[in-house]
């Protein structure tokens, strides 16, 4: 055979129905992306710089005026609730701290510009920064391991640079293992704590850390940030949608991420994401429909307001989660009638039509009702049959509206007047 009677730019034809040697027929290549493992957005969009960190304003400052004026300190404290960005500012502390450039050669929290070390550590990989979970590593040998290796001069950053999340998990013995190094550190190390239980870390280490409060992100400001994820994703979810995912985080920026994630799912691509199918989503009833309970239960019309817990029920709403819109309507009209209808921060005719039952209802009746609906919140979530004991805790409240209050009752008795008809739906007396 010549070489002519092979080219290898000539492809051979090949019956597109013979097996290969290994196997079936080779599939298709896949177009480009499709194959690529999906990131969920909370870590798709998890804060690169100190200005990417929603909520945590004074901290950031705070960090900001330690670091312009090199009063840098040697161990952090950083303290929240879940998925407040305890883990995420560790790590851009540690990145701040060995920042390093072409021009800037010393500690910077302004990290709009990658240094040399900025990308190991923020995906965990430095050898310089170490990090440990203290939930999984509580022992004093752990601690050991790292108070021998804080003896050591850093390989390639300016600090080494130790960051233990879940610290409040530590044994007693490995706290006290910690003491002596965190009070006289060597000059090339620091230390970053993360925690959610503030309260069982030792006073004796707090007090020899600089701690940060990371406060929850208030729904008004998670709302925007969603959208703006939203936006980025090339989805559209409607503004009353997006007040129900950042409600329901509870200040979490993770967990409304999660819930982000889960909503952009619900309708088709390029469709509006509505508020209706977030509200189903979580187990949500209808805001107005519970107000409306709600009044039926302020005004003692007890029949009426098992109907409206019915519909909704029959709409899928979660009974512990329509005591749960119960308490925050209780406390709504309470706020609304003492610091009027912007402080309620809820949508505006939802806080007007609070207010003005909280206007008719003394302040008094209003704590009783709140009182009343934290034990029934808590016996529905404990109940065998959650719907049953919801209906109960109705009937119950319905019938305590239509009680007086004990000033009232006394008023009452010393009167001689009979002590029904006169709840919290009742005007109040005069003079």
């Amino acid at each position: 055979m010549t070489d002519t009677d092979y080219s290898p730019d000539v492809e051979a034809e090949r019956d597109e129905n013979t097996a290969e040697m290994f196997g079936a027929p080779a599939a298709a290549a896949e177009p480009a992306g499709k194959a690529d493992a999906y990131t969920v957005l909370a870590r798709k969009y998890r804060p690169k710089t100190f200005e990417d960190l929603i909520g945590q304003e004074a901290m950031v400052r705070t960090l900001t005026n330690a670091f312009a004026t090199g009063r840098i300190a040697h161990a952090f404290m950083l303290t929240g609730v879940r998925g407040v960005g305890k883990t995420t500012t560790a790590r851009l502390l540690a990145r701040a701290l060995n920042y390093d450039t072409d021009t800037v050669h010393q500690p910077s929290v302004n990290l709009t510009v990658e240094g040399r070390h900025c990308q190991a550590i923020m995906a965990g990989q430095h050898m310089d920064v170490m990090e440990m979970d203290a939930a999984s590593h509580t022992g004093v040998n752990d601690i050991r391991d790292i108070l021998e290796s804080v003896r050591y001069a850093p390989v390639q950053a300016r600090y080494k640079v130790y960051v233990l999340d879940e610290v409040h998990m530590l044994s007693t013995a490995a706290f006290n293992a910690l003491l002596k190094t965190l009070e006289e550190p060597p000059p090339h190390a620091k230390f970053i704590f993360a925690t959610t239980e503030i309260r069982k870390v030792p006073v004796t280490i707090l007090s020899r850390c600089q701690r940060f409060d990371l406060r929850r992100v208030e729904p008004d400001v998670l709302g925007p940030h969603l959208e703006k994820v939203a936006s980025r994703e090339g989805a559209l979810v409607d503004q009353e949608g997006l007040s129900l995912l950042a409600r329901a985080a509870e200040g979490s920026v993770r967990d409304g991420l999660s819930l982000l994630d889960q909503a952009l799912v619900q309708a088709e691509r390029g469709q509006m994401v509505k508020a209706e199918v977030v509200r189903d989503m979580l187990g949500l009833a209808d805001r107005g429909q519970t107000i409306g309970l709600f009044e039926s239960l302020m005004g003692g019309r007890t029949a009426e307001a098992l109907e409206a817990f019915r519909t909704l029920f029959g709409f899928g709403a979660d009974p512990a989660q329509v005591m749960s819109d119960l308490l925050e309507h209780a406390h709504a009209a309470t706020i609304g009638k003492t610091l009027g209808p912007d402080a309620t921060r809820l949508p505006a005719e939802q806080a007007q039509r609070l207010t003005a039952l909280g206007a008719t209802i003394s302040a008094g009746a209003l704590a009783r009702v709140w009182q009343m609906l934290l034990k029934a919140y808590d016996e529905v979530r404990r109940a065998p049959d959650p719907a049953a004991a919801a209906e109960m805790a109705l009937v119950r409240l319905a019938y305590a509206a239509d009680l007086p209050g004990p000033e009232e009752a006394l008023k009452r008795l010393q009167s001689g007047q009979p002590l029904t008809g006169g709840g919290p739906g009742a005007p109040a007396p005069s003079g």
